[in-house]
This record gives structure tokens, sequence and C-alpha cells, in this order.
């Protein structure tokens, strides 16, 4: 027997819990090749309670990622093609007529799960969109008046397609500020696709995650350990004012008709605290808010038409500004 899958999740000690997150990386690599960075955030989005918007192009494995990730936590994952049809009771649930007892009962969707992956968010119309919104601020649903609880963890994975634009629904600014990181996935490089190739050449089915040697080596209680441990990881008032002093750079960029909220500075402090925490520090350091800066604000700005027109892009603004904005000593 593999001992990772019987020590997953019995651990509540901070140092073995980020022992078990780390090798998350190793575990997820038996499945997906490459993107590092995307597992990272994933992970960091779990220890600040979370969610996240994947962007890339269709079959660079986001939905696999999302999988691997929840079979390596010991997570229950779900999974919801979004579609122009689709209704929010179709997400979240809804009451059921029961000829026998001549009652409703509950019927649960899907959103009731530790993982959840909207595929495609943006192809379903704003009112289906928005039924997550309870879910994701308030991590319950409510329906017929009565709130129900979502599981713990809980975190939602939406995907959506960097390229195709029609018959898409752009998500409102307020809800892709309920996100607290936007990750991109990009294609991959050439040593990476032959690996790729490689695998399926040798019999990998993404489908069959055991046959790939997937294996537990992390679980709630290491998630547990590893939130309280972050909690209580220092941030300095430098640091504090480095984090507000970018975000209100963000307001005063001609480039930009949106900056990033109070909200989005919040997100900044808390992902550069996870981030600290899981490169085994226990305090925040400028480098921490820095690796942490693109994936946390790149969807909380918005660009002027014109600076698009020029190629301004989210990501350059944000980089000006962390080289512009003076770094605590």
């Amino acid at each position: 027997m593999d001992p990772t899958t019987d020590n997953a999740g019995q651990s509540g000690d901070p140092d073995t819990a980020r022992a078990s997150l780390e090798a998350l990386r190793a575990e997820i690599a038996k499945a997906v090749v490459g993107q590092d960075p995307a597992v990272t955030g994933l992970v960091v989005a779990l220890l600040c309670r979370g969610h996240v918007l994947l962007e890339g192009v269709p079959g660079v494995a986001k939905t696999l990622l999302v999988r691997t990730l929840a079979s390596a936590l010991e997570l229950d994952t779900k999974r919801v093609q979004f579609t122009p049809d689709l209704m929010p009771s179709d997400v979240t649930g809804s009451l059921v007529y029961d000829t026998r007892t001549a009652e409703f009962s509950f019927q649960p969707g899907p959103v009731f799960t530790n993982l959840l992956l909207a595929d495609e968010i943006n192809r379903t119309p704003p009112k289906t969109q928005s039924s997550l919104l309870e879910a994701m601020e308030e991590r319950q649903v409510t329906v017929d008046g009565t709130p129900r609880p979502l599981p713990e963890p809980f975190l939602v994975a939406a995907t959506q397609n960097p390229v195709e634009y029609e018959g898409t629904y752009p998500l409102p600014e307020a809800q892709l500020d309920r996100f607290l990181l936007k990750l991109t996935i990009p294609l991959p490089s050439r040593q990476d696709e032959i690996d790729v190739l490689t695998r399926h050449a040798s019999g990998f089915n993404p489908r069959d995650l055991r046959a790939a040697g997937v294996r537990p080596v992390a679980g709630r209680a290491d998630l547990e350990a590893a939130r309280a441990a972050v909690a209580t990881t220092t941030v300095s008032p430098e640091i504090t004012a480095y984090v507000v002093d970018i975000c209100r750079a963000t307001r005063e960029s001609p480039s930009l008709t949106l900056g990033v909220s109070p909200r989005g500075a919040t997100a900044l402090l808390a992902t550069s605290r996870a981030w600290a925490w899981l490169t085994g520090r226990d305090y925040v350091i400028p480098d921490d808010v820095k690796a942490l800066a693109l994936p946390t604000l790149r969807h909380r700005i918005q660009l002027r038409p014109e600076a698009e027109m020029e190629g301004v892009t989210a990501d350059s603004v944000i980089n000006a500004i962390l080289a512009h904005v003076p770094v605590p000593r």
C-alpha cells in the first residue's frame, strides 16, 4: 500500500502540511506536464479560501489539472459545462416534488462539492453566471429562502477561452472581482509537448488518474493546518503600505479606466502571505508581493480602449507599476 495514502489528511502540523502541499507538484506532474505556476496558484487559492479563473485555449489540460489536484488532495470534484441554455438551478440545485410523500425535497446541484470546475463560464448568460456569486462569496446556496452551506473546502475553478468570443457573455466586473486569482494557462513548450505525446503513445489515459499513479498526498487536515499557519504569517506595516501603494497606483494609471479596489488590495495581501508561507517563511517580503501581483490583479483592472489599440495589456501596466512604486527596505 502507498504510504502517502495512509498519511494523507492525517497531519495537523504546519511543517508536515507544507511538505504535503509541496508534494502536490510532483503528484500532479504524473498526469499534467508543466503548468507549475497554475498548480501553485490553485494551492494558494485553497489556502486563502479563494477562487480561480483559468484562461487558456482549448486543449491545454485545464480540466485535467483541476481533476488531478482534487485526486491528489482527496477532495470531491464536479464539472459543469456552461452553455447558453444552462439555468441557475442546474448549478445550485432545486426543489423537486416527491409524489410518494407529496412534499418538496431539495436536490443539490453540482455546486455542492469541494472543487467545482465551471467550464467555459463566459458561454452562459449573466443570470446563470450570477448563480455562483452567493456560493463564491457566502459559501452557501439559498433556495426557497433556506440557506444551505457548501462543503469545506470549496473552490470554484472557472475556465474561459481567451480567443473565441463569438456567442460569449463577458464576466461583469463584480464577478471578476470575486475571483482571487486569474491564471493564464500557456501552450506547452516544444519539449513539454513531446512529453505529452510520448505519454499518450505509452497508454496514458487522462480519464484514469489512478492508473497514471496519482495518489492522495495531502488532505483536509493538511489544508486546515496550512491555513492556520498562513494566518499567523507576519506582515510589517511597510509591506502593508507597499501593497496599498501598488493598488492605488493602478487607480491613477492613464492607461486604465478602472483600478484595483480595496478588495483587490486585501486579496494581494492574502496571496502574498500564502506564498511566503509556502516558500518556508513566517513573514512577507516585497518579492512575495511582486510574485503574486499579476495573477491577483490582472483581472481587477480595465484598460482604456485607446490603450488596448496601442497594444497595452493588463500585465504590462502592472509590471510598469511594480517597476515604479518604491520598494520598502
